[in-house]
């Protein structure tokens, strides 16, 4: 086996066991919000650290892949909207946060990834899934009502998953900015 295919397949494994884990901590620790029907969780915990740790790629397949999988246990009229949320969460993430990571870079990125955790959320709840309802009766779920009452919540998840996620780049980080 060459160097690049080890690589590829070192990469493959990285992206399935952060996948796992975002989808654990998404389908597990499910805290719901009423208002809404949707649900507090810690799977950006892992969406985040997948991207300060690998990059914008693998942050961005995790984001996609993990958390919108633990939506089709019982919550699939949120599936579209995480996917494209926590995908680019995970990509942006990794982008701003860069391969030389410093402090501030970092937080910078992790700023923004709550940023569009919560942005992102309100738009596909406030607007884009009440248009699509008024076609598809299964996005008919929520309202601008029901998105503003989920800012704060999303607020909370974010901020917790980012401070989790510091701390776990930190420590595999292996002596990086982070």
């Amino acid at each position: 086996m060459s160097e690049s295919e080890v690589h590829k397949l070192y990469r493959v494994g990285i992206i399935a066991a952060f996948t796992t884990l975002a989808f654990l901590g998404t389908a597990i620790i499910r805290v719901p919000i009423p208002a809404t029907g949707g649900y507090f969780n810690l799977g950006d915990t892992f969406v985040m650290s997948a991207a300060l740790l690998y990059g914008p790629l693998v942050g961005g397949l995790v984001g996609f892949i993990g958390p919108a999988a633990a939506d089709a246990i019982g919550f699939p009229q949120f599936i579209l909207a995480t996917a494209l949320v926590k995908g680019v969460e995970g990509a942006l993430l990794g982008l701003v946060a860069g391969s030389r990571q410093t402090t501030g870079r970092t937080v910078a990125g992790l700023v923004l990834a709550i940023i569009v955790l919560v942005g992102g959320y309100f738009v596909f709840e406030a607007l884009i899934y009440p248009g699509l309802a008024q076609k598809i009766p299964f996005f008919g779920v929520t309202d601008f009502k029901a998105a503003l009452a989920e800012i704060v919540p999303n607020l909370l998840q974010g901020i917790i998953s980012a401070v989790l996620a510091f701390g776990i780049a930190r420590v595999l980080g292996k002596g990086s900015g982070v």
